[in-house]
């Protein structure tokens, strides 16, 4: 089908930054807001699912736990698939499957059946669609890149704001079963945005030149090279601690205001707002990234997104009335976008095109264990204490401790290891100009006569040296 040859990456294939690169970013933004949104989303039929099968809430949150363990866990199996088969048809098949597992629940007569069908075969169609989705778009965008990374990740809190109503209507008007049936229907759309997913193939002459060397190297299904790079090892670390604490605001905030005594609307309405205030940061975020001077330093701007969204969380644990929470939202909102824009940017300028099939898949499995950890340890610490300050402040100190792993980790050890070659072409090269140094004036003279024939003979061949900066990070 060609997609075998765009996940590998062909250096003869230049990231068009626009033209059909906006129809992949259209079907990015749609996934990556399913694959965010939906297991939130879902949780409005929780109560008509406790009445009907007699169980409890905590059966119930197993729906949305499994869905999210299946969209991170599942992160090395979406590497091995999209480099066996490529972007497009795992993206064809995940959409099916999400639409398969939301259709077969709406039929399930127990809440392990729903477990099955709505969370592992549904989970696993999102995270089929949601890996392939972020890198398609990092093969067709390179200068614009921050910013279309900040653009699809504003689906998210676009499709959270707009699932959620559209869930208990489904519920008032046909039910939990039809409601499931109709967003299993809803879900077929992934299959269109998996479409819209295009290979980039390289030129004619380079892919003739390529083909027997191709044929030499086996494919490696996943990569674990990536693991010797210090950037990626430090990235992984500073995320799976992030995201310990990343994810317990948003699920106490409400919890937290009706526990100081407010209505379930007015408390309810604090999510609104957060989801109002990411739907703008994300973008601008990704605007800010994408600047001249910023991107270079881009490790350092996701630092300091960190540390902000750490510190609203220890500023938030002091509220005590409503305006307090409402500012505590606003915070967290530009915070939290400023993180979701930049997470997957800071990977791919790490890793590079051609590792991040891999690394995200290793990376997402890094953060799968930590997301189950996260809320319930934090349900745990709550229900020994009574308070949730104790709360927010975990959580606060956790997403700091983060933002200093990754950003003293990239100042004291990546930077130093940029002074040393990276790679033996590299070694090679530096070996060359260590001869030419030692050569005589006679040397250099014929040397220098030679490249000024090349340059006349050729003239068509010569082209500038563009540096790259994300390989600053």
């Amino acid at each position: 089908m060609g997609a075998v040859v765009a996940d590998d990456g062909p250096s003869g294939v230049k990231a068009p930054d626009g033209g059909w690169g906006w129809a992949v970013l259209f079907g990015c933004f749609i996934i990556t807001g399913f694959s965010y949104a939906f297991p939130k989303a879902v949780s409005v039929f929780f109560k008509e699912l406790i009445r009907e099968f007699g169980i409890g809430y905590s059966d119930t949150a197993w729906i949305s736990s499994i869905l999210l363990a299946m969209l991170y866990g599942t992160g090395p199996l979406c590497s091995v698939c999209v480099n066996r088969f490529g972007c497009r048809p795992v993206m064809l098949v995940g959409g099916l499957f999400a639409s398969m597992g939301m259709v077969i629940a709406s039929f399930c007569t127990s809440i392990v059946q729903i477990y099955l069908t709505a969370g592992v075969i549904t989970g696993l169609g999102l995270a089929l669609n949601f890996q392939p989705s972020l890198i398609m778009l990092n093969r067709y965008f390179d200068k614009r890149r921050p910013l279309a990374n900040g653009l699809s990740a504003a689906g998210s809190p676009v499709f959270l704001c707009a699932l959620s109503p559209l869930g208990q209507i489904l519920q008032h008007e046909y039910g939990w079963r039809g409601g499931f049936l109709i967003l299993g229907g809803m879900l077929l759309n992934c299959c269109v945005c998996g479409a819209l997913m295009r290979p980039l193939e390289p030129p004619k002459k380079a892919e003739a030149t390529k083909e027997p060397a191709e044929k030499k190297v086996k494919k490696k299904l996943l990569d674990f090279s990536v693991f010797k790079d210090s950037g990626f090892v430090i990235y992984t670390l500073a995320a799976s601690i992030m995201v310990l604490g990343l994810f317990v605001p948003p699920v106490f905030v409400v919890s937290y205001a009706k526990d100081l005594g407010y209505q379930d609307t007015k408390a309810a309405f604090l999510l609104t707002i957060l989801g109002f205030i990411d739907i703008f940061a994300r973008p601008i975020c990704g605007m800010v990234a994408g600047l001249k001077w910023v991107r270079p330093r881009c490790v350092y701007l996701f630092s300091f997104a960190m540390i902000f969204n750490g510190f609203t969380d220890l500023m938030g644990s002091m509220s005590v009335d409503y305006g307090g929470l409402v500012v505590f939202c606003i915070f967290f909102g530009i915070s939290y976008g400023m993180v979701g824009a930049l997470q997957f940017e800071v990977l791919m300028a790490i890793v590079g095109t051609q590792k991040f099939s891999s690394a995200i898949g290793l990376v997402l499995l890094a953060e799968a264990m930590a997301v189950l950890i996260g809320p319930p340890s934090a349900g745990k610490l709550l229900d020994a204490t009574g308070r949730y300050m104790f709360v927010f402040i975990i959580a606060g100190i956790e997403v700091t401790t983060s933002a200093l792993v990754l950003g003293l980790g990239n100042f004291f050890c990546i930077k130093k290891k940029s002074e040393e070659p990276h790679t033996k072409e590299e070694a090679a090269e530096r070996e060359e100009l260590n001869k030419c140094e030692n050569k005589t004036p006679e040397d250099a003279k014929v040397d220098s006569i030679e490249v000024e024939q090349f340059l006349k003979d050729e003239p068509e061949k010569n082209g500038e040296v563009v540096t790259n900066p994300e390989t600053c990070v």
